[in-house]
């Protein structure tokens, strides 16, 4: 995104400091959080960075066309970032969340046989009515 808000900037004519674009690029980096998966949502961040530095919001014309395939480049990288943020994360852990079974585990399995309860006698034993009254009685 930074580098379409340059290329807006030099097509009005625009010159910026060094301390401008990196101004520029810490504000891109803080609001441009979490907007990978939105599509469009850059041009919203552009055009709050555009005004932000007074360069004309009617500049996101010339970008528009070509939006989309930035959008699919945008999320590339941040699918490529999150797996490596992972992959890192992994490695940094091994082994402090391991799950530790003892070798005498005994698998308890439920029981089976018998089938379902039949009709109200099961719910005898605890103290329901032996009828069941229903709308047609």
């Amino acid at each position: 995104m930074s580098f379409a808000t340059m290329f807006i900037a030099q097509t009005y004519g625009i010159d910026m400091t060094l301390g401008q674009q990196l101004t520029m690029l810490l504000i891109l980096m803080i609001t441009s959080k979490g907007i990978a998966g939105v599509p469009r949502a850059s041009l919203v961040v552009i055009a709050g960075t555009l005004s932000f530095f007074d360069i004309p919001e009617a500049g996101l014309l010339l970008i528009l066309a070509v939006d989309h395939f930035l959008d699919i480049g945008r999320s590339a990288t941040n699918v490529v970032g999150n797996a490596v943020a992972a992959t890192v994360i992994a490695k940094w852990e091994r082994g402090q969340f391991d799950k530790v079974e003892p070798a005498d585990f005994v698998r308890v399995h439920a029981p089976s046989g018998g089938g379902p309860a039949h009709d109200i006698d099961s719910f005898c034993k605890f103290g329901a009515p032996s009828k069941v009254v229903t709308k047609s009685d």
